[in-house]
């Protein structure tokens, strides 16, 4: 792996862990600030896309091409919900580091049970120290959280996130790294597949959603604008030759500044535990990735 691509995949952590900060701003306003940020992103990003395809270096045309792209868009619009949601009844600090983690340990637990791979120790340690990594995120040390009212709600919906993140990561490496899709014309394509199924929500009651959307379009602005400009980057080192394998875990260190942004910025209630679990969490997901 070289090192511009390491400084790419990075620089996607922390642009990734801002994005999330500035979603979990407009929790409130749902599956409306998720058609309203993809609107943003399909314009930006459109001179570029336009600009590969008549080159003819975008994406091949092919039925196994057609299908990525959809499979891709539809995996990302449940995916990008179920984060709103969890932001809606969560901390970041929370949702957002049990969502990344959560990925890589489904992946090596689907790879245990039904492919029937043998686990290894490094294996096995990954998976125990992710599933302790979780638990001091929500809990904070204080176990009997679970036994609250809410308790659940970060971890639920982060898992479920997670389990996603895992699929979309699949899919869409296998889009740019075996059919040759342009990472930006992949991404460009999966918002412009969400947009077009949102768009019956906003069309059913515009009004509403421009009210809803109120005070929160620059916000989306700056989400769609960084969003795909991380995962563009993260795609760009997959093409570039870096494996799959190094690229997924070292994506993770956005798990830690994710809960410093939500520490120092929406002032939540992070602490040592929060963080040491988010460093239990990277530690686990490394040892998966070296498995």
């Amino acid at each position: 792996m070289t090192f511009a691509s390491i400084l790419l995949v990075l620089l996607a952590s922390f642009i990734h862990a801002s994005w999330n900060l500035l979603a979990k701003r407009a929790a409130p306003v749902g599956p409306v600030f998720v058609f309203a940020y993809n609107l943003f992103s399909c314009a930006a990003y459109a001179p570029w896309v336009f600009w590969l395809l008549m080159r003819g270096d975008g994406v091949a045309w092919t039925r196994s091409g057609v299908a990525f792209v959809l499979l891709s868009g539809c995996i990302h619009l449940v995916y990008s919900l179920c984060l709103q949601r969890g932001y809606q009844v969560a901390d970041l600090s929370v949702v957002y580091p049990v969502a990344r983690g959560t990925g890589p340990m489904l992946s090596t637990l689907g790879a245990f049970l039904i492919l029937g791979e043998m686990p290894s120790g490094h294996g096995v340690l990954g998976l125990v120290l992710v599933v302790a990594g979780i638990g001091l995120i929500a809990t904070q040390g204080d176990f009997s959280t679970f036994r609250r009212p809410g308790g659940q709600s970060g971890v639920r919906w982060g898992a479920v996130t997670g389990g996603f993140i895992a699929s979309y990561t699949v899919v869409d490496a296998y889009a740019v790294k075996a059919l040759g899709i342009a990472p930006v014309v992949l991404d460009w394509f999966s918002n412009l597949l969400r947009f077009l199924l949102l768009a019956p929500l906003v069309i059913a009651n515009p009004r509403r959603a421009v009210g809803a959307m109120r005070g929160y379009w620059w916000i989306a602005a700056g989400v769609g604008l960084l969003s795909p400009l991380s995962y563009i980057l993260v795609l760009a080192a997959l093409t570039s030759g870096a494996p799959l394998s190094l690229v997924a875990p070292m994506r993770e260190m956005s798990m830690m500044v994710g809960a410093l942004l939500g520490m120092l910025v929406l002032r939540e209630k992070v602490g040592p535990w929060r963080l040491a679990g988010c460093g239990v969490l990277i530690a686990g997901v490394i040892l998966l990735s070296s498995a």
